[in-house]
Formats: C-alpha cells, sequence, structure tokens
C-alpha cells in the first residue's frame, strides 16, 4: 500500500507519458516542445481524441463543429442569476456544466469542449456588472475565448500565446482530476458526469487551484532587490514558494519553457507590462538561487503554475478565474481519458485496508 497512490499503476493510456527524470511531456507521440510551436487548441483536441469518438475528423472540421458548439451553449447563460453569479467563478461554471445532458457521443463531447470557452467569460463579464458576448462561429476557439471575454479581437499574438496555453495544460498523465474522470468514466455515467468530477478535483488548492498565488507572491514581493530577502523570509518561515516544485517532476517542469515562450512574442511587441515581467524573471532566478542553497537535497525548480500566472494575467484573466482557464484546456484531457476508459477499461475498484478496531470476541 502506498499512502497517495505513489507509483502505483492504474492505468495503460496511448494518451500522454510524464517523465519526471528527464522533464518530458509526451503527447499521442509528439514532445510538447514540438507540439506547442505551430499546435491550436482544435490541433491538440484532434489528437488526442483521434480513435476514441463514433466519428472520425480532423482538425479544419473540428474548428467548424467547435464554433457551431459554443454558440449552441451559449443560451445557458441565461441560467446565470444572483445565487450563481455570487460563486466563484470555477464553481458558477461548474454549474453551468451541470446543465448539460450526460452521454457517450461525440456531440456531448462537443458540447463540453464549448461549454467552459463560453461560459467563464460570460460569468466573468456578469460578476463585474456587464453583458455576455456572444460567440463568434468564424473565430477558432482561443481566439474567441479572449473575444468573449474583453469584447475586443485579440491581436495574433495574444491568440497564439492562449493557444499555447491550452496546448500545453491538455493532457498530463494520471494526474487527480484526470483519475476522477476516469473513475466515473469506469461506472459508465456519462462524459458530462466525468467533467464535473474531474472539475470538482481541479479546483483543489492541491492541484489546478494554485497559479493565483503565484500573482499574489509577485504582488508581496514589489521589486527585483526585494526578491532574494522576502523569499528567504518566506522559507524561513517554512512556506512552499509559489510555482517551484512539483510531484512528478526532479528537473525543471517543460510545461514552464513553453510558457515561457509563448510569452516571448507578446513581451516583443509590448503587450506585456515590462516591468511585470523583469519582476518574474528577477524572482524566478532568486527562487531557484534560493533554492539550491536551502534545499540542496530536494530538486526544485520552476513549475507549469509560475508563468501561467503571468501569461493569463496579460491576457486580461483575472487570478480567480485561473483554475476555469485551466478546466478550458484541460477538459479535452480529461474527455480523451474517458473515453480511453469505457472503450477499454473496467470498473475501477481498488481495495481498501482496514485499520479500525475489531469487534469483541463473542
Amino acid at each position: 500500500m502506498k499512502n497517495g497512490l505513489e507509483d502505483v499503476i492504474a492505468a495503460e493510456t496511448q494518451l500522454s507519458d510524464v517523465d519526471g527524470e528527464a522533464g518530458r511531456l509526451i503527447i499521442r507521440g509528439v514532445s510538447l516542445d514540438h507540439l506547442v510551436a505551430d499546435a491550436t487548441y482544435e490541433g491538440v483536441t484532434a489528437l488526442l481524441l483521434d480513435g476514441l469518438m463514433e466519428r472520425s475528423f480532423n482538425e479544419a472540421q473540428l474548428r467548424g463543429w467547435l464554433a457551431k458548439a459554443r454558440t449552441g451553449v451559449f443560451d445557458h447563460i441565461k441560467a446565470a442569476d444572483a445565487t450563481l453569479l455570487a460563486l466563484p467563478p470555477v464553481d458558477a461554471m461548474r454549474a453551468l456544466i451541470a446543465r448539460l445532458p450526460d452521454g457517450e457521443d461525440f456531440d456531448t463531447a462537443l458540447r463540453l469542449l464549448a461549454a467552459p470557452a463560453v461560459f467563464l467569460p460570460a460569468i466573468l463579464r456578469l460578476q463585474r456588472g456587464e453583458r455576455p458576448v456572444a460567440p463568434d462561429a468564424s473565430l477558432p476557439q482561443a481566439a474567441d475565448i479572449l473575444r468573449m471575454l474583453t469584447g475586443k479581437v485579440p491581436t495574433k499574438e495574444q491568440t497564439a500565446a492562449l493557444d499555447a496555453y491550452l496546448v500545453t495544460i491538455s493532457d498530463h498523465g494520471l494526474n487527480a482530476s484526470t483519475f476522477a474522470s476516469r473513475v466515473i468514466a469506469s461506472t459508465q455515467a456519462g462524459l458530462t458526469s466525468s467533467v464535473l468530477a474531474a472539475l470538482s478535483a481541479l479546483k483543489g488548492p492541491l492541484h489546478g487551484g494554485a497559479p493565483g498565488p503565484v500573482l499574489d507572491m509577485l504582488d508581496a514581493i514589489a521589486t527585483a532587490e526585494n526578491a532574494g530577502p522576502w523569499l528567504g523570509e518566506a522559507l524561513d518561515r517554512g512556506e512552499r514558494l509559489m510555482g517551484f516544485g512539483h510531484r512528478i517532476y526532479r528537473v525543471r517542469d517543460p510545461r514552464a519553457d513553453a510558457l515561457k515562450g509563448a510569452l516571448q512574442p507578446l513581451i516583443a511587441t509590448g503587450q506585456v507590462d515590462s516591468a511585470r515581467s523583469a519582476l518574474a524573471e528577477a524572482v524566478e532566478a532568486a527562487a531557484l538561487a534560493i533554492l539550491k542553497l536551502r534545499k540542496p537535497d530536494r530538486p526544485l525548480d520552476v513549475n507549469v503554475e509560475f508563468y501561467t500566472a503571468l501569461l493569463l494575467e496579460t491576457l486580461g484573466f483575472p487570478r480567480q478565474a485561473f483554475t476555469g482557464v485551466f478546466a478550458i484546456g484541460r477538459t479535452v484531457g480529461w474527455l480523451a481519458h474517458a473515453r480511453e476508459q469505457a472503450l477499454d477499461g473496467r470498473l475501477i475498484r481498488p481495495r481498501s485496508v482496514y485499520i479500525g478496531p475489531l469487534p469483541a470476541a463473542a
């Protein structure tokens, strides 16, 4: 028995492989560094779902079908009443997703791929007292998300940056939310149920709820000169440095480099606050130096959260919505794993070791 199922093999998959020792992520046979260079959200979705649905398709077809699905799910925004809008964005988004019919077919999958992309921008606008922006079926998913968020068609650099993020976090082995998706799928409950279970796991601060505090840390540090002293005092208090260290990776998280690279065109074209990006660079360097000094026996490097926070902030998402944006990208991974489990797996039913009291002898 291993607490937390550390290193326990629970499934065979063709979807992704996380090599923590080498710092490598493979998605459907393609390494992340090659995939993120030119892939779109629609492209990685077609890659992950290939052969798992009852319908075959290519990236171009998927783009059109997704656009139509976004238009279809927008009608559910009418259910966003004051009670729902008082919830955190990810909880409000989950409530709207729960309105979707459950099924195992491709149309169900399309609705689930479209729903968080439509619901999150609408919820954020409604919570600010603004009217939701309806989807534009002529745009690809990443561009339409940003347009629905801001009311303006994004620049090509902004669209490419969000595409890079969505591709980067589309799948990542048997993490907690993906495992939750597979458990539900093994009961034949339906894809909507799988996504809702996965989203509930993702919102936890030990999983997808962590990028926001990276910005809280940058705000508290404030200046490059303060980085070293602030980080040292945080470690003295026994606090974790947000954006550093990972359960699996023993070297630098490859997703961190992918997202840092995705920011470069925005920086080069002046679409990133230069002071903010310089502060992030200084904090990264100071954190790596102090972690190497203070914890020489623990490999702690930059993880996906650090540059996720800077990228999503740059694109206009408030930090309380970061988990919801994560869900937009990861839903395709949840669906792919759910379908793989339903097609090839059994009902997931592990055993526990009872350590409670025994009944008294007769």
